[in-house]
């Protein structure tokens, strides 16, 4: 379990690999930790690790938003008459 805490944004980010979210141990860290930033301005913020496989994944994401930007722009030269 990784932790930072960003004090400008007064965010508590906290990391977990796919094998700490089973972890009881690190679920009773996770309860004292909600129970120590309760009350103050500080949000806790959980981030999971998953599954599938980060490199494929962004890369997909990538290419489908460069085909939609694509087809975007071919239907705004129709609309706009050229």
């Amino acid at each position: 379990m990784q932790t930072k805490i960003h004090e400008p944004t007064q965010i508590v980010e906290v990391m977990l690999t796919h094998a700490e979210q089973a972890d009881e141990a690190v679920k009773k860290q996770l309860k004292e930790l909600y129970a120590q930033y309760k009350g103050t301005k500080y949000t806790v913020a959980v981030f999971l690790s998953g599954k599938r496989d980060l490199y494929e994944d962004t890369r997909d994401l990538l290419l489908f938003n460069r085909r939609r930007a694509a087809e975007r722009a071919v239907q705004a030269c129709k609309a706009a008459g050229q």
